[in-house]
């Protein structure tokens, strides 16, 4: 199992997506969120995601696939 930190910036038209659930979901990553903001814009969440490396590396790019900016926290 791999922890790994990331801040996503959501555009607006999808701050109402089941984003966390969906990867939960289908790529089987556990997802803890350690803070969030929104704006009239976009929303940003802070996030730990848990799973096997392959497992979360398909579910970030599922979320930029989206629209969805992914940056690792370091």
């Amino acid at each position: 199992m791999v922890k790994k930190r990331v801040i996503f910036t959501i555009p607006r038209d999808m701050l109402l997506e089941p984003i966390l659930y969906t990867i939960n979901q289908q790529y089987d990553v556990k997802v803890s969120v350690y803070g969030s903001e929104v704006t009239d814009n976009h929303g940003v969440m802070r996030l730990e995601v848990e799973g096997e490396e392959k497992q979360i590396e398909e579910g970030l790019a599922w979320s930029m696939a989206r629209g969805i900016r992914v940056e690792p926290v370091n």
